[in-house]
């Protein structure tokens, strides 16, 4: 279960704690398009304790899209880091063939 608290100070913040599935993303996305486009984002994530390949996909997407990613757990920061560089290999791979 993904919990999420949003708060505002300058910047929109999304608290998110316990654990993140496919399921939970479309949510989250939900959240993210009501948003002023301007807006800068950024998702807490000390709290969340297990994730999916889904939902690590997403995060790095969204990082990429200019979302910050505050207080990430070790073990998720790894993998979001391990899927954005399988990401710019599958790029090259294409622009090469």
């Amino acid at each position: 279960m993904l919990r999420i608290e949003r708060s505002a100070n300058g910047q929109v913040v999304f608290t998110l704690s316990g654990r993140m599935q496919t399921e939970d993303i479309e949510q989250v996305r939900q959240l993210l398009v009501v948003e002023a486009p301007e807006q800068r984002l950024m998702f807490n994530l000390r709290d969340v304790t297990l994730v999916n390949q889904d939902a690590v996909t997403f995060l790095a997407d969204c990082e990429a899209k200019g979302i910050k990613l505050e207080s990430c757990p070790l073990h998720i920061r790894s993998w979001i880091d391990q899927e954005k560089r399988r990401d710019k290999r599958r790029q090259r791979h294409k622009i090469d063939t």
